[in-house]
């Protein structure tokens, strides 16, 4: 016979069942009667000062792990306080379930005391959302939240419920399948387009590895090392993507676009072919997308297959896991290798090699004082590369990025898509909370 609890219970028990150690939130009237189950829960409940933060910490936790982040907040402000970080993580496929309380469902429309359509707010900046009002429901809609937060483009996903569901009875019962008609993530690439970017990569005399957030996402940091030594092509990583692939080595011009080094720069621009792995040809990389590397053919990968010709056209699109698809290409080269046919880069290696010695990364050191830039190089020097470091948003942000020194993923934490200020802190700490054992340092700035 299955157990009579409350609404408030059965939320409690679904977030332990989906894997939930730590929320971060505050509590409220239309979320109150939560937090009395969450007492007694294995969850760890962090309070902070504002939703906003709450939601960064869950962003900071999520990055620093790659498990899911969870904030809570209440009805009407405490909700709406939510939409920066939702849009943030929209933003940067962090993945993300922020649960917030709602008025009654007899008062839903009312416009009842702090009652705000939070699902209406937040549909273009979530990859989906709930509202819940009978409590029957809550299982399993915390389970695909879950689900559709982790699988495919990560991203946010909101559960509203109404505070009518958590005060009522039901049982509870977890799901053990799921079924979400109409949602099928592509993670394994098409063999086709596997074959048509290798007999690219083999043709190209000056192709370049355009690395984005989206091997972060997939932990594909291993597979993307062995496929850059296997070509020896050259590698730049974006402000997402930093720690994919290891400063230290030799092959790494660095990271492109307006903020970024000379060779980054003109290897994408005099390139001939871009291998674009969970990148999106981002404004900040491209500039004027019609004068950007004018002369390369796109081979672009991405889960996501309305991110493939949003911006740049494309010869040979590949939907699929970023994982997937480098071990698939690693394969298929292998072979290729093994039948005698290699790339030969040789003169566009020594070219870019070149104008990395010609023009390093640097700053000018001024008179009497401590360069920020300085300032950094010594923190990561010191702190090392296996440090979390979380920055906000500024100039400081593209110091930070540039003179740290990353070498692994999940290192490097920062609101990119958005630019939110005051997002260091907050993802710092919810970074700590997540590996507890890292050293943690928060970065900021004046903009």
């Amino acid at each position: 016979m299955s157990e009579q609890v409350t609404g408030a219970q059965s939320l409690i028990r679904s977030l332990e069942a989906a894997g939930t150690t730590d929320i971060f939130g505050i509590p409220g009237g239309a979320i109150l009667p939560a937090y009395d189950p969450l007492m007694d829960s294995t969850i760890r409940h962090i309070l902070v000062r504002h939703e906003q933060g709450a939601g960064h910490a869950a962003q900071g936790y999520a990055a620093a792990t790659g498990r899911v982040g969870v904030c809570m907040a209440t009805s009407g402000p405490g909700a709406t306080n939510l939409v920066t970080p939702l849009a943030d993580a929209h933003m940067d496929s962090v993945p993300l379930v922020a649960v917030t309380g709602q008025v009654g469902a007899s008062m839903i429309g009312t416009d009842a005391f702090q009652e705000a359509d939070i699902r209406g707010i937040t549909m273009p900046i979530t990859k989906h959302n709930f509202l819940v009002t009978d409590p029957a429901e809550i299982p399993r809609t915390v389970a695909e939240a879950f689900y559709i937060a982790s699988t495919g483009r990560p991203g946010p996903v909101l559960v509203d419920v109404a505070k009518s569901a958590l005060q009522a009875t039901t049982t509870f019962a977890w799901p053990s399948e799921l079924n979400l008609p109409g949602y099928r993530p592509v993670t394994r690439p098409h063999s086709k387009q596997i074959r048509e970017a290798a007999r690219l990569i083999l043709e190209a005399r000056r192709p370049v590895l355009y690395v984005g957030g989206g091997c972060i996402r997939a932990g594909a940091a291993r597979e993307l090392k062995v496929l850059a030594e296997l070509t020896g092509m050259p590698v730049v990583t974006t402000l997402m993507a930093r720690g994919a692939f290891p400063d230290s080595h030799p092959q790494h011009l660095g990271m492109p676009g307006m903020h970024g080094t000379v060779a980054a720069v003109a290897g994408l621009q005099r390139s001939d072919l871009i291998i674009s792995l969970g990148a999106r040809f981002d404004d900040r990389v491209t500039g004027n997308l019609d004068s950007f590397a004018p002369g390369a053919r796109v081979i672009h990968a991405d889960i996501d297959p309305a991110e493939i010709g949003k911006n740049r056209a494309v010869d040979v699109p590949i939907v699929g896991d970023c994982r997937e698809v480098i071990s698939d290409l690693v394969v298929a080269l292998t072979a290729e290798a093994d039948a005698g046919h290699t790339g030969d880069y040789e003169g566009w290696v020594e070219f870019l090699a070149g104008v990395k010695k010609k023009y390093p990364l640097g700053y000018d050191v001024p008179a009497g004082e401590l360069a920020p830039q300085y300032v950094l190089e010594r923190l990561g020097a010191i702190a090392g590369p296996e440090a979390v470091y979380c920055a906000g948003v500024g100039q400081h942000q593209m110091w930070a990025a540039h003179f740290v020194g990353y070498e692994h993923p999940n290192t490097w934490i920062n609101s990119g898509g958005l630019g939110t200020m005051g997002y260091a802190v907050p993802a710092a700490m919810g970074a700590k909370v997540g590996r507890p054992d890292a050293t943690v340092w928060a970065i900021d700035g004046d903009g």
